[in-house]
């Protein structure tokens, strides 16, 4: 044997691809493994009785009435999905998104038909002012500048009335300074001490959140959210949001979106430990969506890829349109 040859075969003696050679030794050495228990479902809730409407934008995604919300929930339950994220649709808005605290409000009731009729499924209940605010913004305007201050006391009334109604977990989505720690002081104050926070921590002013503004009818009817989402340049700053809000009392961290900030969640994940969370969000699943129904995609493999990449980087809990897909894709 030439010293050729001797080479080749002792470098050989280590073949990568033994461990690819079926689907079951795949299976088998597998680094990150998807399970339903991590995959949360958004759900926009709206008044009315029987509604089921599609959200053009967001193919499979639909405004559902609280009856309409319970059988959903009631069905993804059933393919394994064990907690869901409430977003509410009133019939009313102002200038101060006073719906968003008002107690028979869909988002409210859909919270206590959930927990009277699935009882064991997590709820979650989206914080912020957008959908409730006639003018579309997250918080109270005063003098043509959202004002913190006054946006956190609404958003304080909000987080109560969710606890008060049975949700389990509130997720304040604002990015209002200090809003963390008023409703964590509010709760407290108010007997609801078990009622944890997953606070949107590091939430980008982005541009795939599109789909979702025309699902909730949150589009601003002027300027943008520069002012108080995130700039997508930024990362250190990312770690800064993330340390306050663990600091006011968060229990969950978010980031989103998911796919654009897969290091911002890997960095997040290795400097707190904290269970965190990603959002993936309405134009990420829209992008998809489109690209399957031009044909240019296999929807199934994209969804999966997609998902484990979001686990892959850090995420304890990925919140996802596909969430009953995919629990019933890895079933």
């Amino acid at each position: 044997m030439s010293p050729t040859q001797s080479r080749t075969s002792l470098a050989l003696t280590r073949r990568l691809r033994r461990l690819r050679t079926s689907e079951s030794i795949r299976a088998l050495v597998r680094e990150t493994r998807l399970s339903p228990d991590m995959f949360m479902l958004p759900l926009f809730v709206c008044g009315g009785e029987g509604v089921r409407r599609e959200v053009s934008s967001m193919p499979g995604v639909f405004n559902l009435s609280v009856d309409e919300a319970v059988k959903e929930v009631s069905a993804a339950r059933g393919d394994g999905i064990k907690s869901v994220l409430l977003f509410g649709l009133p019939d009313h808005k102002d200038d101060i998104g006073s719906a968003s605290y008002d107690m028979e409000a869909p988002v409210q009731s859909a919270i206590r038909a959930i927990k009277r009729e699935i009882p064991d499924v997590l709820v979650v209940s989206d914080v912020c002012l957008c959908e409730y605010t006639d003018h579309g913004h997250c918080g109270v305007i005063i003098d043509n500048e959202i004002a913190n201050d006054p946006t956190v006391a609404q958003l304080v009334r909000a987080a109560t009335s969710h606890a008060a109604a049975g949700a389990d977990i509130v997720a304040p989505s604002d990015m209002m300074d200090g809003r963390v720690g008023a409703i964590r002081q509010a709760l407290d104050d108010r007997g609801h001490e078990h009622v944890a926070i997953m606070s949107y921590a590091a939430k980008y002013c982005s541009a795939f959140y599109g789909p979702f503004r025309d699902a909730a009818g949150s589009a601003p009817k002027f300027g943008d959210r520069r002012s108080h989402q995130m700039d997508p340049a930024n990362a250190e700053e990312a770690l800064r949001e993330v340390e306050q809000d663990i600091e006011e009392g968060a229990d969950i961290v978010m980031v989103k979106p998911a796919l654009p900030y897969l290091d911002i969640i890997t960095r997040v994940k290795e400097a707190f430990g904290y269970p965190t969370a990603a959002y993936h969000v309405s134009g990420e699943y829209a992008m998809l969506k489109a690209a399957a129904r031009n044909g240019w995609i296999d929807e199934p493999r994209a969804m999966l890829e997609t998902l484990t990449g979001i686990r892959r980087a850090g995420a304890d809990i990925i919140i996802t349109y596909y969430a009953r897909d995919a629990a019933r894709a890895i079933a």
